[in-house]
């Protein structure tokens, strides 16, 4: 191995003013350097390159790629100074992304008299955007989120704006709260200096880069690290972490690096529907990706009660989501089964037999069973329906690699939502298969558990 590179540099001049900032205000020299990616069907050839931290020499598993000290991290103790008022904040109507946001807000509004002018050039350069180059949804255009038409992610959109928008309105509290940290600011406050769409830019441009370290004090618990996302590139099945060691940030590599590689950090247990609108990217070799299923007992059912106990008794709610983790579809079927049963029970006595046992819920008749299944099929039939394209046009799409990055990104999302449901459908289906009588008609059931 050779000796240790520059902590930031790169051939391109673009990433010298943030190298040079870094170095200045005390990051170590470290093995790492900031390379340039193009933008993909960037806008009329405007858009220029996006940076990432590569290893600036080989690295082996276990070497400290870089060591960021807190005096460049920024923190809610360093915005707010004080840690009560941190804790105060947080446990009140906003969160650590809003307070963040809103100091980088005015810390720009300072320009080149604010120290954190060149790393709020650089995330102002970046624009939120991961490694596949796209946004989170959250900015995208309406016939853009059309893209995401079939998927739950398309609600998720809607409440996470609608979440915004009410720590938007709780902007001015912080302003009064901390007014000693705000004084420094001849501004007016919150929501006079600042639309509400250039809070919404700058809370998903903070979403998209700030880490969460772990052992830690509460007021340290959000961080924007330098040389941390979304300059590293994220991966779902990756060990490295970002973590807080004696007065500093460090990374180090859990895998080895040719020089010139993107670093890859964990992003820690999330479906792919979390990644993408946090992050604006999707991991296909996700082991945490997962959907919901949500089953509802039926609430005119005149033994909705006791139904509700038995449930409770099992662990389960009256309004339960069971999760589709990927390849696990068949064993989230087998869970669900004993709660959908629950709604074929009509037989006042059953119930209170099954009340009064320690069992799982219910007897597994013939009848009952065929018409739990059927409901299964019916219900996941239609929600892949409910997209507009089939998984088999989805791969189509995707071979063919002429997509813009967004619909890509998208089209993505979908095809892996789809084969969950697929394998779904599938377990239901051998379900069905596995039954001794095929003859058996289905029991009609008046108040049949909600799927959605």
């Amino acid at each position: 191995q050779g000796p240790p590179g520059p902590a930031a540099c790169s051939s391109a001049s673009s990433a010298g003013g943030f190298s040079d900032w870094l170095l200045t205000n005390g990051l170590p020299p470290g093995k790492v350097a900031i390379l340039e990616r193009p933008v993909p069907c960037s806008r009329g050839g405007k858009d220029r390159p996006l940076h990432f931290v590569a290893a600036g020499q080989d690295l082996e598993a276990g070497d400290v790629a870089f060591e960021v000290p807190m005096s460049l991290v920024v923190t809610l103790e360093r915005v707010l100074g004080d840690e009560s008022v941190a804790e105060l904040l947080t446990t009140n109507k906003l969160s650590e992304l809003a307070c963040l946001a809103l100091y980088l807000m005015y810390e720009k509004k300072q320009g080149r008299d604010s120290l954190w002018y060149p790393y709020i050039k650089e995330l102002d350069r970046q624009r939120g955007r991961g490694q596949l180059a796209v946004e989170s949804p959250l900015l995208w255009t309406e016939s853009e989120l059309d893209y995401l038409n079939g998927s739950p992610m398309r609600d998720e959109v809607v409440v996470r704006d609608e979440g915004i928008r009410r720590e938007y309105n709780e902007l001015d509290t912080l302003w009064f709260m901390a007014g000693s940290l705000f004084k420094q600011y001849p501004f007016d406050v919150p929501t006079e200096a600042f639309p509400f769409e250039i809070f919404k830019q700058a809370f998903v441009a903070v979403q998209s880069c700030v880490v969460h370290l772990q052992k830690v004090s509460l007021a340290r618990r959000f961080a924007l690290v330098p040389l941390g996302p979304p300059l590293l590139t994220y991966k779902s099945n990756c060990k490295a972490m970002l973590t807080a060691v004696d007065g500093s940030v460090r990374l180090l590599v859990d895998r080895p690096y040719k020089a010139g590689e993107p670093i890859i950090v964990w992003c820690g247990p999330q479906p792919n529907s979390r990644l993408l609108l946090n992050y604006g990217f999707v991991d296909e070799d996700n082991p945490y990706d997962r959907i919901a299923i949500e089953a509802s007992l039926n609430t005119e059912d005149p033994q909705y009660q006791e139904k509700r106990m038995v449930a409770q008794r099992n662990g389960k709610l009256a309004i339960q989501k069971f999760q589709v983790c990927v390849g696990k579809e068949k064993e989230t079927i087998s869970e669900m089964l004993p709660y959908l049963r629950l709604g074929y029970i009509s037989d006042p006595d059953e119930m209170q037999c099954i009340l009064s046992s320690e069992g799982d819920t219910c007897p597994v008749s013939p009848c009952s069973e065929r018409a739990v299944l059927d409901q299964l099929v019916v219900y996941l039939k239609s929600r892949l329906a409910g997209y507009p394209t089939t998984l088999d046009e989805d791969e189509s799409m995707l071979a063919d690699g002429s997509l813009e990055p967004k619909k890509e990104v998208a089209t993505r999302l979908v095809r892996l939502e789809k084969k969950m449901l697929h394998g779904c459908l599938q377990a239901a289906n051998e379900f069905i298969s596995g039954l001794p009588d095929h003859t058996v008609s289905p029991c009609p059931a008046l108040y049949a558990p909600e799927l959605k």
